[in-house]
Order: C-alpha cells, then structure tokens, then sequence
C-alpha cells in the first residue's frame, strides 16, 4: 500500500473486532483503514485493486477476510452527513470496489477508529480525527438499522443464513447499547451486557447467538422480531 501510494500515504489502521479485542479467527474479519492525503487517482486505484486480487489470490485464507477503505485526511476528520464514495473492499470478495456506504457508516467507523484504532503505520488516529459527539454515534445507529436492517423484515433472505442469524442477534443487542450510550462496543460485549437489561423473552436467543453452533442457531423468527424491537422507534 504504501508502495502504490507513495506520498500520498498517510496511515494503516485496523479497527473492528480487532481493535475492541474480541477478534475470533474462525468467523472474525480484518476490518482496516487507509488514510490518504488525498483521493487515489484512476491508475492508483487501479494498483490497489490488482494489490488486494494478489491477495485474494496467494493468501486466502486472510486476503478473503480483509474488509475496509481507502479514505482522504479530509473526508475522515469532520462529520459529513453525505460522505463520499471511497474505495472499499468487502469481506469475501477481494475486490476493491468505488462504494457509498449507507448514512451512519463513517460516523461509526470514525468513533471506533478514533477511540481504538490499531496504528500498523502512521500517526494517531486521534490526530487525524475529531472527536465524535455521542448524539451523532446514536443517529449513526439509528441510521444503519433504518437502511440496512428494517428491509430485512420484508425479506429476510439474509438470515435463513444461521452464521447471518447470530450475527443479526448480536449487532442488534450492539446497536441498543449504542443507542443507549452513544458508544461503540464489540458485539459479545453488548451481548452479555444487554443480557442483563433486555426483557428475558431474548434470553435464549441471545444465548444461542453467543454459542454461534449450526446445532443450535437462533430461531428466525425472534431474530425478525429481536429486529423489529431494535428499530421501533423508526418503524
């Protein structure tokens, strides 16, 4: 990357569950950010994009596992409502890819680098960010369940996956901490933590989430409906 990029590489960061220190190598992605100086031209995102198909290609068991942007100093300071498409690259694919991330996206992905990045190169990632206002950490929230969650309570094609199923269980007890706090947590944390203040219809669900078992996953049903309790004041 720094290769490709030259003076205009500023930092590698990772994030996720990596840097809230619950990484898992069996189903955990590498979540990382790139910070620019400025936007990649077509012939460095071209580079970059055939340097993320190597890895795909010669390691993937990680280079399938890497998820995350390439984003300029500018874009990742300030607060935008509308934020830019930047280059991105999704977990399985191993192609870098120009995306707009839904509203909310880099509100989160800002908080949670600013507050516990991983520096692989590069200054602090507190010198390159401003610190996020709770309040916009909690809309950024509200944000992501109304765009990418709600629809799934009309098609839940998704969760007839049971790895998707757990994963929803445990994003949507993540996310009713966020609302609550205006903070970011790994998912297991605001798992156990939710445990003790969801009302105890959720318990097993939770429960089974947790386990993250194809013998047990968590029933479909109450995962729609667990959904469905995260996003009511939006639905």
């Amino acid at each position: 990357m720094q290769a490709i990029l030259g003076r205009g590489f500023v930092g590698l960061y990772l994030e996720g569950s990596i840097a809230l220190g619950e990484f898992e190598a069996d189903r955990s992605d590498i979540d990382f950010v790139v910070v620019t100086d400025g936007d990649p031209s077509g012939e460095t995102f071209l580079a970059l994009k055939a340097l993320h198909a190597r890895l795909a290609a010669a390691e993937p068991k990680w280079g399938l596992e890497l998820e995350g942007s390439y984003v300029p100093r500018h874009a990742i300071r300030h607060h935008d409502p509308r934020p830019a498409a930047q280059p991105y690259i999704d977990r399985g694919t191993g192609e870098l890819a120009i995306v707009h991330q839904e509203s909310g996206y880099w509100i989160i992905h800002r908080s949670l680098l600013r507050e516990h990045g991983v520096v692989l190169a590069g200054p602090n990632p507190k010198t390159l960010i401003d610190p996020v206002h709770p309040d916009h950490v909690r809309q950024a929230a509200s944000d992501v369940l109304r765009e990418w969650w709600v629809p799934m309570l009309d098609d839940p094609t998704r969760l007839q996956s049971w790895g998707y199923r757990c994963y929803a269980v445990l994003t949507m007890c993540r996310m009713l901490y966020t609302l609550r706090h205006g903070t970011i947590v790994s998912k297991r944390f605001a798992a156990r933590r939710t445990q003790d203040t969801l009302d105890p219809r959720w318990t097993s669900l939770v429960r089974d989430a947790l386990a993250w078992s194809p013998a047990a996953p968590p029933d479909l049903k109450e995962t729609l409906e667990l959904i469905r309790y995260a996003s009511r004041p939006l639905t």
